[in-house]
């Protein structure tokens, strides 16, 4: 099954196939042409919007590798590490037709942004963060010309970024196929969505993964084969690989690997981005509208306990084994801090029996937090406070929170005056 929306920058999502946990009713629509919102109508402020006035006005260029086009000068612009790369092939975007396990579509990213790469693709795809506005997508034409220009997309990509998958607003969402011999998912309805809290069992399918994991078998880098038996993937020479040499083509991209540190990392990142997005647009919708003590009495605290549980990790997948990745994402991650006065911070990975040694998400950092109505980042900041001050339930250890706390006070400006 393709996607068939011909302008849709569907850089991870697998459309609305996924099942989302409970999202759907938790997360209603919401009207994104709302005067607190109007998404469409309104112009966006992100990396983007900005690169393309500097190239306009001549401050800076794209440069045009021979090889791999713009895409090594937009990451470096955009401020992507290449080693972040992670390559999918399941049909999952609209370049399908272009993808198959013989030409895995690229993945970059970092906090606030990220870029798509089909080898023999006509665009880039780039989706970057709008702190007002929650996720902006855009697409490069892939010839060279003399004055690059990005294209804004909304209401084509919203086809597959803004479902229940990704809250209802514009959003990011990964997910796991069966897919068959040519990439394409057997079976579209059960594309399950990915987060730090799924199963390590049920995470990867049609991507591939450089890596090890030990005893912890995925989906990782197996198709199913036989059309009598759809459902059922072939493993063997599947698990932890750290080469994909002989698979295909590498000299098409940037690095050799698609790493599992790195995926894990973004399956992390993607459900905060939408939470965050999520807990905007209803404040501001509330606070328009004139309901804003009825939101606080009623949406604030639910949306509130569901954004500091997962950025606390309280639902984590356990980890059974340790997890190595092969590219440098483990050490050039926690390398971008901030770090407290005693050299920790937040980026640090444990990948031993859980993701990070000190379990609250780095997006506290993010633009989107930054930007949360006040009354919204006060609900989030007491229900953090609440939970590592020891004041609420929590499954983190006295000491990590401990840890956490100080951390925090050292690398975060803006803390209400009861976490100093």
């Amino acid at each position: 099954m393709q996607l068939k929306w011909p302008a849709c920058a569907a850089l991870f999502a697998a459309c609305g196939w996924a099942a989302a946990h409970d999202d759907a009713f938790d997360f209603p629509y919401l009207p994104f042409d709302h005067p607190a919102i109007q998404y469409e109508k309104r112009a966006p402020n992100d990396a983007i919007t900005r690169l393309q006035a500097e190239i306009d006005q001549g401050k800076t260029k794209l440069d045009y590798d021979p090889r791999f086009g713009y895409l090594p000068s937009l990451l470096k612009h955009l401020g992507i590490h290449s080693d972040s790369q992670m390559l999918v092939f399941s049909k999952t975007s609209f370049q399908g037709p272009k993808i198959s396990p013989k030409s895995p579509r690229a993945l970059y990213f970092s906090d606030d942004a990220a870029v798509g790469y089909v080898p023999e693709g006509d665009v880039m795809e780039v989706i970057v963060t709008d702190a007002k506005q929650g996720l902006e997508f855009y697409t490069l034409e892939r010839e060279k010309t003399a004055k690059p220009q990005f294209l804004r997309r909304t209401m084509e990509c919203m086809q597959c970024h803004m479902i229940p998958g990704t809250l209802n607003v514009p959003g990011l969402e990964i997910t796991s196929v069966i897919p068959g011999p040519d990439g394409a998912p057997r079976f579209a309805a059960q594309a399950k969505m990915v987060d730090h809290r799924t199963p390590f069992d049920d995470r990867w399918g049609g991507w591939y993964v450089t890596g090890t994991a030990g005893e912890m078998q995925s989906r990782a880098n197996a198709v199913a084969p036989r059309a009598d038996q759809p459902s059922v993937l072939e493993y063997r020479d599947t698990q932890n690989l750290t080469s994909l040499r002989g698979r295909f083509d590498l000299s098409q991209y940037p690095e050799p690997t698609s790493d599992i540190v790195a995926l894990m990392t973004i399956e992390h990142q993607t459900r905060v981005n939408n939470l965050l997005t999520r807990l905007q647009w209803e404040t501001r919708i509330a606070e328009q509208d004139g309901k804003i003590e009825e939101f606080k009495q009623n949406r604030l605290k639910m949306i509130t306990d569901e954004l500091v549980s997962y950025m606390l990790f309280e639902n984590e997948a356990k980890m059974y084994d340790p997890v190595a990745g092969v590219s440098m994402f483990t050490k050039t991650f926690p390398q971008r801090g901030p770090r407290d006065k005693q050299g920790r911070s937040l980026r640090d990975f444990d990948l031993r029996t859980r993701m990070f040694r000190y379990p609250l998400s780095y997006m506290i950092y993010s633009e989107l937090f930054d930007a949360l109505p006040a009354v919204a980042k006060e609900s989030v900041y007491q229900g953090l406070y609440g939970a590592l001050a020891g004041k609420t339930p929590s499954r983190i250890s006295a000491e990590d929170r401990r840890a956490i706390m100080e951390i925090v006070r050292d690398t975060k400006h803006d803390l209400p005056d009861y976490w100093k």
